[in-house]
């Protein structure tokens, strides 16, 4: 029961931290890009030719441009800091997943010359602003005048809210036009870089170093593991600490399987003794209590595997059924984005789980084991 109990938590927790760092990273990834080819001053001038080469590459799935640069929002007397990031609402669906995202409004509704803006949720509430509202951007590049250096001002419409269930991108991304942008950050024929879209996100880094052979402009090239190399490194962390402490249930379930065994030894010592005097070997002896060791070790990872893994596939309906019977909830949304517990149970992980608990198992039975062949018949025997 202990190794089932260790080994039915360690699935289900390395499976539910599985499940938050898949989540996590499809809605960083869904705002983000896969890659990312950037000039090397800000300025990608012939983004064209660079957006054929990258599409050469057989990993490339879509290839979109835009102008990134910093603004604020001013609006009801509030003011807001915000990345302003210039698209193609014709591509930018290609690479990005903002059309999911969208609770008003259309991305599709950004049209060139209309200055319309796409803000997220959350720098919404902060401006208090709605569709149709009126904001005005404010670019850090000034414009001379005989009064001094003066920054440069325009009016946004607001024509959609995008929620990304991502704080850092909800509270202070702006989406506008890419010829809007162009425009008001005096970048008439070039971007800021291309965002790139892959078939396969894990390929990126090795995909990253292809591309830097095959790009002829001189430009900067990172990945999504790059950029965002904090956030998951803190979950896979998390996710090893949280496995080895968990990890220590089954070693001392292990544990137990010595002290039963050790007590089982020192209760048959007098059959033991028998056993040897009829002819049996200290290696056939050994042997027994190898094999009930084995099987206490065998049959608990057997139970705790399938224990962990209907746990496993089962948490949101195990965990509903809890906040249902005491009246609770553990991720409410109104403070968590994630307000379900998700889960990703791997294969590799369910076996390295179980492989762990039957060596330490098959361990356990070692030194009990030895200590039954060494048993003395005639000390075993002097007082029976």
């Amino acid at each position: 029961m202990g190794i089932t109990l260790g080994m039915t938590a360690l699935i289900t927790v390395m499976s539910v931290m599985n499940g938050f760092q898949e989540e996590v990273r499809s809605r960083i990834l869904g705002v983000a890009s896969h890659v990312q080819v950037s000039g090397m001053d800000g300025n990608l001038r012939d983004w064209p030719r660079t957006v054929d080469e990258v599409n050469k590459h057989p990993s490339v799935q879509a290839a979109a441009p835009y102008v990134s640069a910093q603004g604020m929002l001013s609006y009801n007397q509030v003011v807001q800091g915000v990345l302003v990031r210039g698209v193609l609402p014709e591509l930018e669906d290609d690479v990005a997943d903002f059309a999911k995202m969208m609770v008003s409004g259309e991305l599709d509704h950004l049209k060139p010359g209309e200055f319309g803006m796409v803000i997220g949720m959350e720098l919404a509430r902060a401006l208090g602003a709605f569709r149709g509202d009126k904001i005005v951007l404010i670019s850090p590049q000034g414009q001379v005048t005989p009064a001094g250096i003066l920054p440069r001002l325009k009016q946004f419409t607001v024509i959609g809210i995008f929620e990304a269930g991502h704080f850092e991108y909800d509270s202070g991304l702006v989406l506008i036009h890419m010829a809007d942008a162009q425009k008001l950050y005096r970048m008439p024929h070039s971007v800021s870089g291309v965002r790139l879209k892959l078939n396969d996100m894990f390929d990126a880094p090795q995909v990253v170093r292809e591309l830097s052979t095959m790009i002829s402009v001189d430009s900067y090239i990172s990945d999504w593991t790059r950029q965002h190399a904090n956030y998951f490194r803190a979950i896979q962390i998390e996710k090893r600490m949280l496995s080895l402490i968990l990890a220590l249930i089954i070693a001392v379930a292990a544990f137990n399987i010595v002290s039963t065994l050790v007590m089982a030894v020192t209760d048959k010592q007098s059959d033991i003794a028998i056993l040897r005097t009829l002819g049996a070997s200290p290696r056939s002896i050994m042997k027994i209590f190898i094999v009930q060791g084995t099987f206490i070790g065998v049959f608990g990872t057997i139970l705790g595997l399938i224990g962990g893994v209907l746990l496993a596939y089962n948490v949101g309906e195990v965990v509903a059924f809890i906040e249902w019977v005491f009246k609770v909830q553990f991720l409410s949304r109104e403070i968590y984005y994630i307000s379900e517990i998700p889960t990703d149970p791997q294969l590799a992980d369910i076996v390295t789980v179980a492989s762990v608990s039957f060596i330490l198992s098959l361990l356990a039975t070692i030194y009990p084991s030895y200590r039954a062949s060494k048993v003395n018949p005639v000390e075993a025997l002097r007082y029976e």
